[in-house]
């Protein structure tokens, strides 16, 4: 008996450090799993590695081109660098959950996971332990709480996308750089960035894009998350989408369902001002089968509300914003399109739009804005 007592006792540490294959995937991962943050038992192995493909090479099409392919409210990633900007759809990010590429001279990806409705941009570029790595990320295949975790090429170590976080490999404890982003309509991409590209369905895969494989998944009423086996959060609906901003390693967030009912929030937060703007009409992705015909969610972005060392305090005016100190108008990028202040733009707020139990799943502690 004290023989099987000691063999199972030693036997504890390996299981925990077991992943889980439920699917009995073949895989051989070089990553160096002795370097973990969290136990190998939290992944869920249900693919091999790519079997979701990433976009190493894209193409992109111009203004005429993309609104002959896509929709006016078409949901879009919009990132701006350096002059230059891109838009990916989420249409099209859905079916590859990852887009390697270069934008203003800096190394970027394009994430996207449908489970968790996490469309989020990394600077690809990092220095850790006094080196420096420009990765190429792929699809590990795996999830954790329902997440999309990602691999990198050059190491094999395994990151959380929700978070940019190395959780096991060689870059266990290494944290990607958020590039700040927009998820906007096409159509308000195309309104402040005439000259931008938008990403191709060029992607040498028979994807259908512009359908939804996730068809109702972000009902309210469901209140069971695919693939999600945490205990969901009850402070908010599982569905419901939340918009987060980070000051000082502390969160807020702030539930679509009151943004969409206000239009406009003149907010704080640890002494930070913000300005939280919303525009109707942009739709889900993962709503209707044809993402097309989907219900409309709207957009949402974040910025500091100063102009000059100024503070501004806005209104919603019709599609726009207005300031009250001067009857400035402004749109939903914080670009100002007439008035005293025109030409101006506001500083993004780095921000995320993501569904509720996800949000708790990773960051139970957090305030939230109510009325």
């Amino acid at each position: 008996m004290k023989s099987l007592t000691l063999l199972l006792t030693l036997m504890i540490p390996l299981i925990s450090m077991a992943q889980k294959n439920p699917r009995n995937i073949e895989i051989n991962w070089k990553t160096d799993t002795s370097k973990h943050l969290v136990s190998l038992d939290e992944f869920t192995a249900l693919m091999k590695p790519d079997g979701i493909p990433p976009i190493d090479a894209p193409k992109f099409w111009d203004k005429e081109t993309a609104l002959n392919a896509y929709f006016l409210h078409e949901p879009v990633i919009a990132v701006e660098i350096n002059g230059e900007s891109k838009a990916y759809p989420l249409s099209v990010l859905m079916y590859h959950e990852i887009v390697n590429d270069k934008l203003g001279g800096v190394t970027i990806a394009a994430t996207y996971c449908p489970l968790c409705n996490a469309a989020i941009v990394f600077d690809r570029r990092l220095n850790f332990e006094s080196k420096s790595y420009e990765l190429d990320f792929g699809v590990s295949g795996m999830l954790r709480n329902s997440d999309l975790v990602m691999w990198d090429r050059q190491t094999e170590s395994w990151w959380q996308q929700f978070t940019g976080e190395a959780l096991v490999g060689k870059l266990s404890g290494a944290e990607l750089t958020y590039v700040t982003s927009l998820l906007i309509s096409l159509t308000e991409f195309f309104q402040t960035f005439p000259q931008g590209k938008v990403l191709s369905t060029e992607t040498g895969h028979g994807s259908k894009y512009g359908s939804n494989p996730y068809t109702g998944y972000d009902d309210k009423e469901n209140i069971q998350p695919f693939l999600y086996k945490g205990d969901v959060d009850a402070r908010l609906p599982a569905m419901e989408r939340v918009i987060d901003i980070q000051v000082n390693r502390k969160f807020k967030i702030y539930p679509l369902s009151v943004i969409q009912s206000k239009g406009i929030i003149n907010d704080s937060f640890l002494e930070q001002a913000v300005v939280v703007f919303y525009t109707s009409k942009t739709v889900s992705v993962l709503d209707k089968n044809n993402i097309s015909e989907s219900k409309e969610v709207g957009s949402v972005t974040v910025f500091e509300p100063f102009v000059d060392g100024k503070l501004l305090t806005f209104d919603k005016i019709g599609l726009g914003f207005v300031d009250r100190q001067t009857g400035s108008e402004w749109n939903i990028t914080g670009n100002c399109t007439a008035g005293p202040h025109k030409g101006a733009k506001l500083r993004p707020i780095t921000h995320g739009n993501h569904f509720a139990f996800a949000w708790f799943a990773f960051h139970p502690e957090c305030e939230i804005y109510s009325e």
